[in-house]
């Protein structure tokens, strides 16, 4: 499986971005089994989950994204999708897609998301 995250850029506080990943070369029966997620990894800082979702579609949300972020999928374009608002500069940081399905996990190439006060 190989992600390709795209839609990072530079918004001011309070803005808001779509942030997509598209699994290539993978058929539907295979992307739709995979656990998705969003990271993130400021400078000087470990990486973080931002958002998960499921195979069957459940989510869960780190706390400081809770309420302004939403993740979604799409088995069919075998994509998925983060949507963030009320973006605060300490939501700054390269973004990064996964997909987990056992002990077997995936990374995307990362996009800066830049957010100025």
């Amino acid at each position: 499986v190989q992600l390709q995250a795209s839609g990072g850029g530079l918004v001011q506080a309070g803005g808001s971005l779509r942030l997509s990943c598209v699994a290539s070369r993978a058929i539907t029966s295979v992307f739709s089994p995979h656990d998705m997620a969003w990271y993130r990894q400021a400078p000087g800082k470990q990486r973080e989950l931002v958002a998960v979702i499921t195979s069957s579609g459940s989510t869960n949300y780190a706390d400081s994204v809770k309420g302004r972020f939403t993740i979604s999928r799409d088995n069919s374009k075998k994509s998925v999708t983060l949507r963030m608002s009320s973006l605060k500069p300490d939501d700054t940081a390269v973004y990064y897609c996964n997909a987990k399905r056992g002990p077997t996990m995936y990374w995307g190439q990362g996009t800066q998301v830049t957010v100025s006060s």
